[in-house]
């Protein structure tokens, strides 16, 4: 061959080996683009996939937190009910109170220092006198003869018997029993009605108070009588409210 012919062969073969280098370049380009954007959307998709478990997840769990909440809310309210209605119940006297406090008994004078005289019915005005210091004193919650007092109740005569809420007090001798708030009350209400001066007018009429020394337990009864509410109609509400 001529030296035109080696040179002719040479361009015919860079020819073809650039254009086989392009379609290669051509043919290997969108393969590896496609798929790279194949994996990344598989990536994207488990990413939003694990993002939309872990809110429902979250949700759940905050549902369940509200949920507790509200039972917890509930429960509460319930408890506190309880709680106001048995305080009031105690501040009404329906219940039985124990605590610290002091007892009094009332008795007759010995009848060997009065002889010859009739002992008279104690008066409703003495054990009202006695009720009033009780509760001047610090007294928080007071019985007589077993019938605890409450805000409501009665000491009168009824046909020459003295009476507390309809109970006579002509066994003697009469126990009063009185609860306070601590110890330390029960020692000052002890002292003081050591020189009450209800104790002469009891003595006047020829009883003694007979005052116990401060006692830690001392049990109240509750309220026997069923309360009677006057005076109180049901609230009417509004129509569709």
């Amino acid at each position: 061959m001529g030296q035109k012919s080696y040179l002719s062969m040479g361009v015919i073969t860079l020819i073809i080996g650039l254009m086989i280098a392009v379609q290669y370049q051509t043919v290997k380009d969108p393969i590896v683009r496609d798929t790279r954007d194949t994996s990344q959307l598989r990536e994207d998709l488990v990413k939003e996939k694990e993002l939309y478990l872990s809110l429902i997840r979250e949700i759940r769990s905050n549902e369940e937190k509200l949920e507790k909440y509200e039972t917890e809310r509930s429960q509460s309210k319930e408890q506190i009910l309880k709680e106001t209605l048995n305080e009031l119940k105690t501040e009404a006297g329906m219940t039985e109170v124990k605590g610290p406090g002091i007892v009094i008994n009332i008795e007759h004078v010995d009848e060997a220092l009065l002889p010859g005289k009739v002992v008279s019915p104690i008066s409703p005005y003495l054990i009202q006198r006695l009720v009033n210091e009780l509760n001047q004193y610090g007294a928080n919650h007071i019985s007589i003869a077993g019938q605890r007092l409450i805000n409501s109740s009665v000491i009168r005569d009824i046909n020459g018997q003295t009476k507390v809420d309809g109970y006579s007090l002509d066994t003697f001798p009469i126990e009063v029993k009185i609860a306070v708030d601590n110890i330390e009350a029960a020692e000052k209400l002890h002292n003081r009605m050591q020189v009450s001066s209800s104790a002469e007018d009891f003595f006047v009429d020829n009883f003694r108070l007979k005052i116990s020394d401060p006692q830690t337990n001392i049990i109240i009864p509750a309220y026997k009588d069923s309360l009677k509410i006057r005076h109180m109609e049901l609230a009417e509400t509004e129509k569709g409210g």
